[in-house]
């Protein structure tokens, strides 16, 4: 069985975890085992049948009101006796902030080893073998797992999310928190005003750089933003450190790592650092005004232009085409 946590944010679930359990459903049909997926929180086994149409034969349900805000400790131990019950042969996890910090965790705690930001799972010789980008995306490492059960983070946006009509079984589990597990608590999670769609679940990732000037100007990438479905506003390191828009927006090696259908650079040299977290975008629009910038050398499209040019035309082709 290969096991898929999934992540909840708002009593909803995450579009990457939906592709990581039908990467699971996958890879675990070539395998002829089951794909089954995990659900901790409050109130939450109504999401389930989603998970049966992605691919889960059965949906272990830990529905506890401790459970109900995300704790490393209070996951990562429920999770590792989930794991020795039930024995599974490999467990995935979205690789966003969340599963990043939980899945070395569950790993540790079972004594296995563990392969991050994978951005390809295959069989071969009836094991799973793992992809993913090293040396800031510079080469890519294939590697096998000899510990079980394979712990791995997959990539957002890597991985074709499939639906269709299934069913499954709920297993309920108990969870009873040991005594001071948590030292840590979280009592709030306070989201972005406006709600802004995360970038690394974007399909379009807007990000600017230095070559934007000034925070004023960011305004103008949200308005090209509000005019893209699915769209997300990114940055570079330089632009947040300059403190032009928050670090949630941080695209690169030191931000977040984004693989969207589209990636466009505004004002963005293309440092290896800022490469390292989009290059695996399925295209790259580049607009920088100096035509020897690195961010040419990886992209798809480019335009050596004014980018205070490019956007305004760019929005007026984009509204002509949302009238039509």
């Amino acid at each position: 069985m290969i096991l898929t946590y999934v992540e909840i944010r708002d009593n909803k679930i995450k579009k990457s975890s939906l592709e990581v359990l039908s990467e699971a459903k996958r890879r675990a049909a070539e395998l002829d085992e089951d794909a089954a997926a995990v659900l901790f929180g409050q109130a939450v086994e109504g999401l389930a049948p989603d998970l049966f149409g992605c691919g889960a034969s059965r949906v272990f349900l830990m529905d506890n009101p401790a459970l109900a805000q995300y704790s490393t400790q209070a996951y990562a131990a429920a999770l590792a006796a989930l794991a020795r019950k039930v024995n599974p042969s490999a467990i995935f996890f979205p690789a966003t902030s969340l599963g990043r910090d939980l899945a070395p965790r569950l790993a540790a705690r079972l004594g296995v080893a563990l392969a991050s930001d994978c951005t390809k799972v295959v069989v071969k010789d009836g094991r799973l073998e793992f992809t993913r980008p090293i040396f800031a995306g510079k080469a890519v490492l294939s590697l096998t797992l000899s510990s079980l059960p394979q712990v791995a983070t997959l990539r957002p946006n890597v991985f074709p999310l499939e639906k269709a009509a299934g069913q499954g079984e709920v297993v309920r589990g108990d969870y009873e928190p040991a005594a001071g597990q948590d030292r840590a608590q979280v009592v709030e999670v306070v989201g972005e005003r406006g709600g802004e769609l995360d970038v690394t679940e974007a399909d379009v990732v807007i990000s600017g750089g230095r070559g934007m000037k000034g925070p004023e100007n960011f305004g103008l990438l949200k308005e090209l933003s509000a005019l893209i479905p699915r769209s997300a506003v990114g940055a570079s390191r330089s632009a947040v450190d300059s403190g032009w828009i928050g670090h949630q927006h941080q695209v690169g090696q030191t931000g977040k790592t984004v693989s969207p259908n589209v990636y466009m650079a505004f004002g963005i040299s293309g440092a290896i650092q800022h490469l390292a977290g989009m290059s695996s975008s399925k295209v790259i629009v580049a607009v920088n005004k100096d035509p020897d910038a690195p961010i040419f050398k990886v992209a798809d499209f480019g335009v050596v232009g004014d980018l205070f040019q490019v956007i305004p035309a760019l929005k007026e082709e984009l509204r002509k085409l949302r009238s039509e």
